[in-house]
């Protein structure tokens, strides 16, 4: 047997959900991976004769992509539970700004070590953070061995990590320097919001986003006082502003998409501008419904997030699934609308397409990245199973993971995470969430 034939790990005995056109559900399914990289992915009967150094047995349990977070700030575990039950504004001017001024890049590490655990643990391979530090949030995902796509916060005030603004545009572009080449680490340009970042920061991030080819991701539309504001100040609505100014693209990602016009869709499709979907943070923050469905019938790509901990107040995407498609249900009273495929879709392949990573993850295909997660289906809650899909969306926890693959490294077997002490981290912010609350007397 050749060299050709040596393989580095091979899952077996499972359901194969590729979530890739090309590759139907298999009920003999196996992936194999060389390296990083799948190179086989298929039925069984199919597979080439491998010579795998690692067999993983998945049980009969479902072998699908790891999914994508499109949306999140990572750091914030240490606030979660953090002045629940506020509206947005109260919630972020009384309570996280004031918390957010005395973090600090030790902080921010440990708050995202224990993100990426949370992360891991519920089969999320991906996920894309706005916040400060984040070239402590990036060594966090390293650490863990996560793949992640992060960007600094960039605001019209003075920035907890970077103070005053020009200083900000210095930081985002060494993020961009430092880790260009990294298999794991990719870089954004994050300007915050319209709200808070005038027309020459976001024509600034915009440059900085060319020069570099980097996404650019930003909160957009998210309640109705935004785009009141907005409306107000700049006489357009927010996703009309931005094309004023000249910074929808398809490079863009926005977030939230909450509060848009009959107009602004279509604006969104024009530009290929794409959007990740946030649907608990938006249900606990009462901030609204996104149109959805809308923006899908537009061909616009919508990805599933979870935002921070603060806001929904776990990072698990299988439950933000259920969500979803149940919320679009209800609003619109068809149960058809956003059915299970498609919001698999949204929290598999098409986040990957929201991130600019489709060439890289979000399916299981030959050539791309081996980001994989196995799902234990036997289990009381998950019995009998007569449609994959609808089990993924409806019915798995993110505690029905059992093992996690990301670029071809497993992270998590048997439920046991091999590149995170779990307890320590724990440990760690229970620490952390003791000083901040010892330092602000509304908490």
């Amino acid at each position: 047997m050749s060299d050709n034939n040596i393989i580095d790990i091979l899952i077996c005995n499972g359901i194969l959900v590729a979530m890739e056109e090309t590759i139907p559900p298999f009920k003999d399914g196996v992936v194999a991976v060389k390296e990083d990289k799948i190179i086989f992915a298929g039925s069984k009967k199919d597979m080439p004769a491998y010579k795998p150094i690692r067999i993983i047995d998945a049980k009969r349990g479902i072998i699908m992509p790891g999914l994508i977070n499109t949306h999140t700030h990572a750091p914030m575990t240490c606030f979660r539970g953090l002045a629940d039950d506020l509206p947005l504004m109260t919630w972020l001017n009384d309570y996280i700004f004031p918390a957010e001024a005395n973090l600090n890049p030790d902080m921010v590490y440990k708050g995202s070590l224990l993100a990426c655990a949370e992360m891991i643990m519920s089969g999320t391979t991906c996920f894309c953070d706005m916040y400060i530090f984040e070239d402590f949030v990036a060594k966090a995902a390293k650490q863990a061995g996560i793949r992640s796509l992060v960007g600094e916060g960039l605001f019209d005030f003075d920035s907890p990590n970077y103070g005053p603004l020009e200083k900000g545009y210095d930081y985002t572009k060494m993020l961009a320097e430092k880790w260009k080449d990294d298999d794991l680490i990719n870089i954004a340009v994050m300007p915050h919001s319209p709200y808070l970042c005038a027309p020459d920061l976001l024509k600034t991030a915009l440059l900085i986003s060319e020069k570099y080819q980097l996404p650019l991701v930003i909160h957009l539309s998210e309640t109705k006082n935004e785009v009141s504001m907005i409306k107000k100040k700049y006489g357009a609505t927010p996703v009309k502003h931005l094309e004023n100014i000249g910074a929808l693209s398809s490079s863009l990602v926005a977030c939230h998409a909450v509060v848009l016009t009959q107009d602004d869709i279509p604006l969104l499709q024009k530009y290929n501008v794409k959007v990740s979907h946030n649907p608990q943070s938006n249900m606990k923050l009462a901030s609204g419904i996104a149109p959805v469905p809308k923006l899908i019938n537009s061909g616009i790509h919508v990805g599933l997030g979870t935002d921070g901990c603060a806001s929904n107040n776990d990072l698990d995407m299988f439950s933000e699934m259920d969500s979803a498609a149940k919320l679009h249900k209800v609003k619109e009273l068809d149960p058809t609308v956003l059915d299970a495929l498609t919001v698999l879709k949204m929290a598999t392949i098409n986040g990957a397409f929201v991130l600019g990573m489709e060439e890289k993850t979000g399916s299981i295909k030959p050539g791309k990245k081996a980001d994989i997660i196995i799902v234990d289906i036997n289990k009381p809650h998950l019995t009998p199973m007569y449609n994959p899909y609808s089990h993924l969306v409806y019915s798995v926890k993110g505690s029905d993971v059992t093992t996690s693959i990301i670029n071809g490294k497993i992270v998590m077997e048997n439920r046991k995470l091999l590149t995170l002490d779990i307890a320590k981290i724990m440990a760690d912010v229970n620490d952390i969430a003791k000083k901040i609350k010892s330092k602000h007397d509304k908490i």
